[in-house]
C-alpha cells in the first residue's frame, strides 16, 4: 500500500510474478488491481521460476523512464520516498541510503540498518568499484538508478543480487550519491535474502556458499572489466582457496595480501583451523554482530 501514496509524479509500475510455488498468479494480479489505484502498472508472468537476479534484469528491459526504482519486499515506503530520491541524485548515476529496521509485526528494532548491521557503512562519491567488489553497501529496495545505466547492465551477473551487481556497474564509471535520510521502514526477518553469511552453519557451508560465491563473483566481473582491483581480488580469492586445501604456503600468499581484507583474511587464517563447534560459534557471533 506504501507504494500507492507515492507522491511522485508520472510514475508506472512493473510487476513480474516469478512463477511461485505457492501462491498462484490470480491472486497476485488481484492483489495488485486492490492496492495500486493512483498510477497504472503492468502485470506479467514468467515462464518458469527464474529467481530475483534474473527477474529483475527482465524488468529492466521491459522498464520505460528516466529511473527505475526496484521493490521485491513488504517494507514500507515513506510517501515521499521516490520525489526526495529523485531530488537528492543529482548528477550520480545511483541513489542509495539507510533504512529503519522494523520487524515482522511493524515494531521498530533501530533508527539505522547500521546498528544491528555495523559491517554495512555507506559510501558515496567515484571510485567505488573497488570496495563493491568485496562487500555491497547498497540495500535494493532503497536504490533510485538512472535508467540507462540499469540497461547498459544487462545481463546482471547471475553470481550476485541484483542490487550488489549494479552498484558495481554503475561504480565503474559514475558516482554513487547517498540520501540524506532514511525513506523507508525496512521489514527484518528470517526470510531476507541478504542476511550475514546466509546458509553458513559449518565449515562446508562456509566454503561452498561464502568462498564459493565470492570466487563465481569475481569470474562473472572479471568477464565485463579487466582492471588491476578485480586481478587483485582473483589472486585474494585463489590464495583463499589455497588456504582451505590447506596447501603449502597458503597462509604466507594469504597473509600477504591482508590488505584487500584483513578481518576475512585473519579470520580463515585462524577461523578455518578452529575445532567444527569452536567454529560454529564463531559464526553465530559474526551473524550477530558481535564480532
Amino acid at each position: 500500500m506504501s507504494l500507492n501514496a507515492q507522491t511522485y509524479p508520472n510514475l508506472r509500475l512493473y510487476v513480474r510474478d516469478d512463477c511461485s510455488p505457492d501462491v498462484p498468479f490470480e491472486m497476485v494480479r488481484a492483489l495488485v488491481e486492490q492496492c495500486i489505484t493512483s498510477f497504472p502498472y503492468t502485470i506479467e508472468r514468467n515462464e518458469r521460476n527464474l529467481g530475483s537476479t534474473k527477474t529483475f534484469e527482465r524488468l529492466t528491459m521491459e522498464a520505460e523512464g528516466d529511473y527505475l526504482a526496484y521493490c521485491d519486499q513488504d517494507d514500507i515506503w515513506l510517501p515521499e520516498k521516490l520525489s526526495v530520491s529523485e531530488t537528492q541524485i543529482g548528477s550520480a548515476g545511483l541513489l542509495c541510503g539507510d533504512v529503519i529496521p522494523i520487524d515482522a509485526d511493524g515494531r521498530r528494532l533501530a533508527s539505522s540498518i547500521t546498528e544491528l548491521r555495523p559491517r554495512i557503512i555507506l559510501k558515496e562519491g567515484a571510485g567505488l568499484g573497488g570496495s563493491l567488489i568485496y562487500r555491497n553497501f547498497v540495500i535494493g529496495c532503497t536504490i533510485l538508478i538512472r535508467s540507462d545505466i540499469a540497461k547498459a547492465a544487462v545481463p546482471f551477473a547471475q553470481s550476485m543480487v541484483h542490487d550488489h551487481y549494479l552498484a558495481w556497474y554503475c561504480a565503474q564509471k559514475n558516482e554513487i550519491a547517498v540520501a540524506k535520510q532514511p525513506l523507508l521502514y525496512y521489514r527484518r526477518h528470517e526470510g531476507n535474502q541478504t542476511a550475514v553469511l546466509m546458509n553458513v552453519v559449518t565449515k562446508q557451508d562456509y566454503l561452498r556458499f561464502h568462498l564459493g560465491e565470492f570466487l563465481s563473483r569475481v569470474s562473472d566481473l572479471s568477464e565485463r572489466s579487466d582492471g588491476e582491483e578485480l586481478r587483485e581480488a582473483a589472486e585474494w580469492a585463489q590464495a583463499r582457496c589455497d588456504n582451505a586445501a590447506k596447501k603449502r604456503g597458503a597462509i604466507r600468499r594469504l597473509w600477504a595480501l591482508r590488505r584487500v581484507d584483513t578481518a576475512t583474511t585473519l579470520f580463515e587464517i585462524i577461523g578455518l583451523k578452529l575445532p567444527e563447534p569452536l567454529f560454529q560459534w564463531a559464526i553465530r557471533l559474526i551473524r550477530s554482530g558481535k564480532l
